[in-house]
């Protein structure tokens, strides 16, 4: 399959030309920079030298290819869809741009009226551990949010199972290191102020939350409260969410139903030990992978219940689930060029 990334010099951009340069079913054709068009990928992904010698075009010398990845800026993509449909039969687009089913959820979330309203239904969810079906024969497919990512896979097997009763609140604060801001300076990410940071950015209203309401309504709406802080990782999603259960359970029922949830899904693991340093999900031995660790614990002391989910937000949280994404759309082994287990230590 040939493919080519729109916004290739970007962090996500970045990870998806290094998954696809050893992807053993994918040839890499185009990767466009407006910015840096000409130049050696490898001269803004110096993790690349002399492992490819290809260059950044502009998007008007884009030509045909079997499947387009867009790694665009949020709401780049959406103005120049039409456009860029005449360039491949399939796309995956890694932004916000299509994650959301309702145009009048983009005015609630984003703040603006989305510019192609009609398109929206014609993209799929691109989370593949609840959409894999639909994934499979898309000709559309939308990368989701790398926290809402974390916390709709932590969450899932409660709320498809209908183990959260109707209208009660879940709690989520999520912790995220630098990299998902994006490689563009701000006085948030200059390193004086970033430096040694836990910095809450956005208490209420985070635009994810409307993925995770959209994602989890199996059994009526979700109550979602949903808090992010940024943190000193550079890679690194950590959510922590407190509920109550529709009934008790003990922490074996529990085990069972995240297992039964997730035991065939290659890119899940249950972590829950009992001793030892990792002995939760901890985003900093993810790092490079396309793994979402999860695990939750009891409160003996009343009636919470707290689950625990961490990736590595340019991977799961985006290039690495994207490329998953590919990989079911052209009938390969989903794990297809994206073996690598992570580090440790780093």
């Amino acid at each position: 399959m040939n493919v080519s990334i729109l916004g290739g010099s970007g962090y996500v951009g970045g990870e998806l030309v290094r998954l696809l340069l050893d992807h053993p079913h994918a040839t890499l054709l185009n990767i466009t920079s407006e910015r840096h068009a000409g130049r050696l990928v490898s001269a803004v992904h110096p993790n690349l030298r002399r492992h490819t010698s290809l260059r950044f075009s502009r998007m008007d010398d884009l030509g045909p290819c079997d499947l387009l990845f867009s790694a665009l800026p949020h709401g780049s993509f959406a103005k120049h869809f039409h456009a860029f449909k005449s360039v491949a039969p399939r796309i995956i687009d890694l932004s916000a741009d299509f994650r959301l089913r309702s145009a009048d959820d983009y005015k609630h979330w984003y703040g603006h009226v989305h510019p192609n309203p009609e398109t929206l239904n014609d993209f799929v969810y691109g989370i593949v551990e609840i959409r894999r079906d639909e994934i499979r024969n898309a000709n559309y497919v939308t990368g989701a949010g790398c926290l809402a990512t974390a916390a709709i896979l932590g969450l899932l097997p409660l709320f498809k199972n209908g183990l959260v009763n109707d209208g009660e609140p879940v709690v989520i604060e999520a912790k995220v290191g630098s990299s998902a801001a994006g490689n563009k300076e701000s006085p948030s990410s200059h390193h004086p102020e970033r430096s040694g940071a836990v910095r809450s950015f956005q208490a209420t209203g985070h635009r994810h939350t409307g993925e995770i309401i959209q994602e989890l309504a199996y059994h009526g709406t979700p109550t979602v409260h949903f808090s992010a802080t940024a943190i000193e990782l550079v890679r690194g999603v950590l959510i922590t969410a407190h509920l109550r259960l529709a009934k008790p359970l003990d922490n074996k029922a529990l085990w069972n139903v995240y297992r039964n949830a997730y035991d065939a899904e290659p890119f899940i693991r249950i972590v829950k030990e009992t001793r030892g340093v990792f002995r939760y999900p901890e985003p900093k031995i993810l790092s490079g992978s396309n793994f979402c660790d999860v695990g939750f614990e009891i409160d003996p002391f009343g009636e919470r219940l707290v689950v625990l989910a961490a990736l590595d937000n340019l991977m799961k949280g985006a290039a690495g689930n994207g490329v998953q994404a590919m990989n079911i759309m052209a009938g390969w082994d989903e794990r297809a060029g994206l073996h690598f287990p992570g580090l440790h230590p780093v």
